[in-house]
C-alpha cells in the first residue's frame, strides 16, 4: 500500500447528486475530510444535507454509532465556490456525461488546486485520455468509476488514462481502499471493464430470443437455476431501463468499431424506440404493475400429459453427467430399438448437426444440457421435423423426478452453454487486450454486477477446453464471428493452461 499524506485524505467532490452523494458519504466512513462543490447555487448544501440525512438513518438503524456520524458531519465542508477545493489532494468529479462540460470543470480545477493534486472523474463512458489532453498536468488525471448506489456497490474502478502516471495510480488504489471500495485498475478503453464485460450477458440473451430459440422468461429461468445469476438478462434489462442499457449496448459497440462480439438485436432497439422501457413504463421485455411486480409472468417450464418415458437409448456413451442425469429421472437405458427416445448430450453442436454427423435419427433425438447446475431445471431441444412424443415423455420423466423441463427450440449450445461461453469469451478478450489482470476482470465483474463467478472463472468451472469447444462449434454453425474464440482461450484451451495463466 502507498503511504498517502494528509492532503491526499482531502477529498474534493463536484457535483452533488446521486453519484456524487453517495462519494461523499462513503469518503466520510473511510475518514477523509469532504469539500462538496456543485456548479448550481445551493446545490452543493442540498446534496451535503441529504448525506447527513442519511448518516442520521445509519444512526437510527443502529449501524452507525452517533460519535463516528457526529465526527463524520464534522468533516463536511460545502463550497462557496471552486477555489474552496484548493487544499485537496484528490479532487473527484461526478457531473454528467458531456465531454466539453467535463473539459472545461478539469481545467477550472486545475487552476486552484496544487500541482501535485490528483484530479479525477467518475464517468463510466468518457476516455479519460480525451478529458485530459486539455489539462496542463495530464499525468495526473485518472478515472475513479464507481458504481451506483455507491455506499452498496463495493468496486471502484481506476482508470489508467494513457498519460496517467504509475504514481498516481497507486495512489488512488490506496484511496480507493480507504473509500471502503475494492479497486481495480483497468486501462482507458470503451466501456472501461464492466460496462464492456457485461456487454456479453445481455447481448447474448437477446440473440437467443431474437432467433426464436427460447423466450425471454425460459433464458432468464435457466440462468437463475443453472447458471446460478441472480437474474436473467431480460430481467436484468428491465430493472436498468431499456433506455439506459441499449445506448451503453450501441457506445460500447461502436467504439469498438462494430465489433460483432458486441453487436445487440434490432428488438432491443425497437423496446428504445417504442418507450418501452422495462419497470419505469410498465412494459419492456415483460410487463409490470405499480409495484413493478410482473403481471401474468409467462412460465418457463414445459408442461405436457405425456406419459413419462421408462426407457430410452444413447446416443453419445459415456458421458458421466447425462448417465447421472438419466438415473435421477427413473430413466433406463437400452440398446435402440427403433421406437424409443434417443438422448444425447451436446456441447456446442445443435440437434441438427449432430444428427447430420453421427446419423442418429433426428425424429427420436432428444437433445440434453448437461452443463451447469440441473437439479431444479433441465433443458431440452429437438431438431426440425422431430416427433414430439418423444421429446415430451422425456419432459415428462423429469418433471415426474421434480426437475422442471425447459424445452427450447434448436441452438448450438443450448442456452446456458452459449450465454456462458460468451461471457468467459468476452472476459478472456479483456486479458488478451491487458484491459486488466485475469484476476481483476473476475473481481469486477463480480463486484460490480454480481456475477456468481468471474468471466475467467466461468471458463474454468466449465473446462477452458470445453468452453474452446463450444464456442467453435457454434461459430462452425454459424460462421457468425460473433462467436469467435479470443485468442487468449484458443491458447491456453491448446496447451491445457488454465484461464487466468499469464505466462
Amino acid at each position: 500500500m502507498v503511504d498517502v499524506t494528509s492532503r491526499d485524505l482531502v477529498i474534493g467532490v463536484v457535483g452533488c447528486g446521486a453519484m456524487g452523494q453517495g462519494i461523499i458519504q462513503v469518503a466520510l466512513q473511510g475518514g477523509m475530510k469532504v469539500v462538496a462543490h456543485d456548479a448550481m447555487v445551493g446545490g452543493a448544501e442540498a446534496g451535503a444535507k441529504k448525506v447527513i440525512a442519511r448518516l442520521d438513518r445509519l444512526v437510527e438503524k443502529g449501524t452507525l454509532e452517533a460519535d463516528a456520524a457526529a465526527a463524520m458531519k464534522d468533516k463536511l465542508v460545502v463550497s462557496n465556490g471552486i477555489e474552496d477545493l484548493a487544499p485537496c489532494g484528490v479532487v473527484v468529479e461526478a457531473v454528467f456525461e458531456d465531454i466539453e462540460v467535463k473539459r472545461d470543470l478539469f481545467t477550472a480545477i486545475e487552476g486552484v488546486v496544487a500541482e501535485d493534486a490528483i484530479i479525477a472523474s467518475n464517468t463510466s463512458s468518457l476516455p479519460i485520455g480525451s478529458i485530459a489532453r486539455v489539462c496542463k498536468h495530464p499525468g495526473r488525471i485518472a478515472g475513479l468509476h464507481f458504481f451506483n448506489p455507491v455506499p452498496l456497490m463495493r468496486l471502484v474502478e481506476i482508470i489508467q488514462g494513457p498519460a496517467t502516471d504509475d504514481a498516481v495510480i497507486e495512489k488512488l488504489v490506496t484511496v480507493g481502499e480507504r473509500f471502503g471500495r475494492t479497486p481495480v485498475v483497468v486501462k482507458d478503453s470503451p466501456g472501461f471493464l464492466v460496462n464492456l464485460g457485461g456487454r456479453a450477458f445481455t447481448t447474448e440473451g437477446l440473440h437467443l430470443e431474437h432467433e426464436a430459440v427460447a423466450t425471454p422468461a425460459q433464458v432468464d429461468a435457466v440462468m437463475r437455476d443453472c447458471g446460478h445469476f441472480r437474474m436473467g438478462p431480460f430481467q436484468l434489462m428491465d430493472l436498468t431501463g431499456i433506455d439506459v442499457n441499449y445506448p451503453v449496448s450501441m457506445i460500447v459497440f461502436e467504439q469498438f468499431l462494430n465489433d460483432p462480439r458486441l453487436r445487440t438485436t434490432p428488438l432491443h432497439r425497437a423496446l428504445a424506440e417504442a418507450g418501452r422501457f422495462g419497470r419505469k413504463t410498465g412494459q419492456g421485455h415483460f410487463r409490470y404493475d405499480d409495484k413493478g411486480q410482473v403481471i401474468d409472468p409467462p412460465s418457463p417450464d414445459h408442461v405436457t400429459d405425456a406419459a413419462p418415458a421408462t426407457t430410452v437409448a444413447v446416443a453419445t456413451e459415456g458421458d458421466e453427467a447425462l448417465a447421472e442425469l438419466l438415473e435421477r429421472a427413473g430413466l433406463n437405458v437400452r440398446n435402440d430399438d427403433g421406437t424409443m427416445p434417443v438422448v444425447a448430450a451436446l456441447y456446442g453442436e445443435d440437434a441438427t448437426g449432430f444428427a447430420a454427423r453421427t446419423g442418429t435419427d433426428h425424429t427420436r433425438l432428444v437433445a440434453i444440457d448437461t452443463t451447469g447446475d440441473t437439479s431444479k431445471r433441465i433443458t431440452l431441444m429437438t431438431a426440425p421435423a422431430a416427433d414430439p412424443a418423444h421429446r415430451d415423455a422425456v419432459a415428462a420423466a423429469f418433471a415426474k423426478a421434480g426437475v422442471a423441463p425447459t424445452v427450447i427450440q434448436d441452438s448450438p449450445g443450448f442456452i446456458l452453454q452459449r450465454m456462458r461461453a460468451m461471457i468467459a469469451n468476452l472476459g478472456c478478450e479483456m486479458a488478451q487486450i491487458a484491459l486488466a489482470t485475469p484476476s481483476d476482470i473476475d473481481t469486477a465483474m463480480k463486484l460490480g454486477l454480481n456475477y456468481p463467478l468471474g468471466p475467467l472463472e466461468i471458463a474454468e468451472q466449465m473446462g477452458v477446453k470445453r468452453t474452446y469447444e463450444i464456442l467453435s462449434a457454434i461459430h462452425d454453425a454459424t460462421r457468425d464471428p460473433r462467436y469467435r474464440p479470443s485468442l487468449w482461450l484458443r491458447r491456453r484451451a491448446l496447451l491445457g493452461l488454465g484461464a487466468h495463466q499469464t505466462a
